[in-house]
């Protein structure tokens, strides 16, 4: 559920609503052994990124290693939204220039992607002011990722961990996987990666999983297909004995050619912490509950989506990381407080073992690759 299309009533009911300020006591409550986790998990990982180099003789990132495209862009932050959604850089209208990638989820470049999996968005947002978070300082970009399952099944640090491990463990075990996975209480969400639908990923909406900041509140947030174009692809599946190992990748390819892409940039704040946890990230907030309400729209105009110097420029150089980006969007939580430590070690690793140097990128002209012909005169003032 969304607001995109509801009216003034609608919105004047929304505007009211209590909504949990970032601040308030109980939204963060961090667990006994949370540091000693987070560090067994960066290690795993480490670990992880070591097998696949010796699979690959290159190494790349723990998680999102297969990128499906890399398209330019820009925000759109609309200038009529209520008071209570013009928080943090949605307090005004204002353009953005973006890059995107699509990818998909797990740590293995070379997935077929006729096995179904989730699959990931991640933009960085330039030109952004404010004060920064300490690891993004100096650095004027907001990032922003996102995953195509609403439920994140890593869902703390502690589950984390016990699930990395039996990954590392019991991976290429399918059977001897699923029955530990079985022993376990959260056993549906751990097994639901496996039966997402394989689907167009211009026609798939993408969710935060976890909380963060939205200025005053506290909140996640969506990004949802919106042109007619994209909709229309929904209940288009991959199909394995038709299509190759490829396809996500070619269907982007031959959609950015001849279209455009838009997307609603939605926030579903946070009422009931009992209801709406921030530590656990494991539940979906019920958007019948709490709607989903739009603050900016991304457009994509018509473009190469796997250009090769982007493509390996931003496996190889770039790191999106939550930690880059605004105080008042702060992330929130243990999955959040986890990334912060693993992402870091992740991303040296690579620097280490390929030989190549992190790039933090702070403006559009920095990145490689082709500006897209409908971007040429905003580019240039932005």
């Amino acid at each position: 559920m969304d607001i995109s299309n509801r009216g003034v009533d609608d919105e004047a009911k929304l505007a009211d609503r209590n909504y949990i300020r970032w601040d308030a006591q109980g939204v963060e409550k961090i667990p006994e052994n949370e540091e000693d986790d987070i560090k067994a998990v960066a290690d795993m990982i480490n670990t992880m990124q070591k097998a696949q180099w010796n699979s690959h003789r290159h190494c790349y990132s723990g998680t999102h290693a297969r990128t499906q495209g890399v398209v330019k862009g820009k925000l759109i932050v609309h200038d009529d939204l209520p008071k209570h959604l013009k928080q943090s850089m949605f307090d005004h209208g204002a353009e953005y220039p973006v890059v995107c990638r699509y990818s998909s989820e797990p740590g293995d470049p070379g997935l077929d992607d006729r096995i179904p999996q989730p699959r990931g968005f991640a933009m960085k947002v330039f030109n952004v002011d404010g004060d920064f978070l300490p690891g993004g300082a100096g650095i004027p970009t907001q990032d922003i990722e996102f995953n195509s399952t609403p439920a994140l099944d890593l869902a703390d640090a502690k589950t984390t961990r016990e699930i990395i491990d039996l990954r590392i463990k019991y991976g290429n075990d399918q059977p001897e996987l699923y029955k530990h996975l079985e022993a376990r209480p959260d056993t549906e969400l751990q097994k639901s990666r496996d039966s997402v639908r394989n689907t167009h990923l211009e026609s798939t909406r993408q969710y935060s999983q976890t909380a963060f900041r939205f200025g005053d509140y506290v909140a996640k947030y969506c990004l949802v297909p919106s042109s007619e174009t994209q909709t229309k692809l929904h209940h288009e599946t991959v199909k394995p004995d038709q299509h190759g190992s490829d396809i996500l990748s070619r269907w982007l390819q031959n959609f950015h050619r001849d279209h455009a892409a838009e997307y609603l940039l939605q926030y579903q704040l946070c009422e009931n912490l009992d209801d709406q946890p921030v530590e656990y990230a494991g539940k979906v907030w019920d958007p019948e509950k709490y709607p989903w309400q739009t603050v900016a729209t991304v457009v994509v105009p018509e473009q190469d989506s796997f250009d090769w110097e982007l493509k390996n420029f931003w496996e190889d150089q770039i790191r999106v990381d939550p930690w880059h980006g605004l105080e008042t969007l702060r992330p929130l939580g243990g999955p959040n407080r986890l990334r912060r430590v693993v992402y870091p070690a992740s991303s040296a690793l690579r620097r280490k073992m390929n030989a190549r140097p992190e790039v933090n990128v702070k403006s559009m002209a920095e990145v490689p690759g082709p500006i897209p012909p409908a971007l040429n005169g905003f580019l240039e003032v932005n």
